[in-house]
């Protein structure tokens, strides 16, 4: 009996799950709530400005020494990385091609806009895009230190927080991109009940307030450094 060619085999569960449209959407929702997780980690890490230079510059510390002895200095923090960028990675490469794909099955655009799309809904596109930007400015402003004001000073995470908020510029482009993350989120979470299969017509009302309420405490958690930092409050 011939032996099958390479194009006679059944393509991997995996290459099924990549190349359908549900499975595209099941990555986009598990990679959502994913990066959600590190929202809020990341949001209450964030407050601890409000504690004074000290709690804040032992939790910076703390991250890349979170593990030990298990793991060597800054592997947990590396770990994190790396499941963050897979997420970031595997969401955006789903949303766009998602994206293609509406449009090529609808190549004339609606004449009028759904009156129930909401306006989260129809800037989930462009705020991918704002944040996508953001995280590339954000790594070289206070990871990298690349594009930093005032002088990056490595082990002073701090000070170079209070640095980048006390410029104008550096306050739009935060709190431009924390605005786009609440409408992302708003609508991005209930959307992930739904393609999970945990959204029903008993359960959406709960949901929907649910997603409401995240986006505003993110929002307004990251927010208030900048503003802490404009009004004086930390300094």
């Amino acid at each position: 009996m011939a032996l099958a060619t390479r194009t006679d085999r059944r393509p991997s569960m995996t290459r099924t799950l990549w190349d359908s449209s549900v499975g595209k959407k099941t990555i986009m929702a598990v990679s959502g709530l994913v990066m959600l997780g590190y929202l809020v980690a990341h949001m209450v890490g964030n407050l601890k400005i409000f504690f004074g230079p000290g709690e804040f510059d032992r939790y910076a510390h703390w991250l890349r020494t979170m593990g030990e002895p298990v793991l060597h200095y800054s592997w947990g923090l590396w770990l994190v990385r790396v499941v963050l960028v897979a997420a970031v990675v595997l969401h955006g490469v789903s949303a766009y091609q998602l994206s293609r794909r509406d449009i090529k099955a609808r190549p004339t655009k609606y004449v009028h806009e759904r009156a129930r799309t909401s306006y989260a809904t129809r800037t989930m596109r462009w705020g991918g895009v704002i944040l996508a930007l953001f995280i590339v400015w954000h790594i070289l402003d206070l990871t990298t230190g690349t594009v930093h004001s005032g002088g990056f000073q490595e082990g002073h995470p701090y000070q170079n927080v209070v640095d980048t908020f006390s410029t104008w510029y550096g306050n739009v482009i935060y709190i431009v991109a924390m605005l786009a993350m609440g409408l992302h989120v708003q609508h991005g979470f209930w959307s992930a009940a739904q393609t999970l299969g945990v959204g029903n017509a008993t359960r959406d009302r709960v949901l929907k307030t649910l997603a409401n309420l995240l986006a505003a405490v993110l929002t307004a958690g990251f927010v208030s450094v900048p503003v802490a930092v404009m009004t004086g409050l930390v300094s």
